[in-house]
């Protein structure tokens, strides 16, 4: 997987909150990257030696 800066950026702003720090940084990694990557590979987008770019765009992360 190769994951731009813009797309770390969105999952860092979406994983920290004020009083609990980057505890929810987990949460945010799975419904962010891991729940919708996991179902572009179960409907055959990737293969098993397949690179994998995120990178995010308009506000949203994009799977290439």
């Amino acid at each position: 997987m190769d994951v731009t800066d813009a797309a770390l950026h969105k999952i860092a702003e979406a994983g920290y909150d004020p009083v609990y720090g980057a505890r929810p940084l987990k949460r945010a990694i799975q419904q962010e990257i891991e729940n919708p990557l996991s179902k572009l590979i179960l409907q055959g987008k990737f293969g098993p030696k397949d690179t994998i770019h995120v990178d995010a765009v308009n506000g949203e992360l994009a799977f290439a």
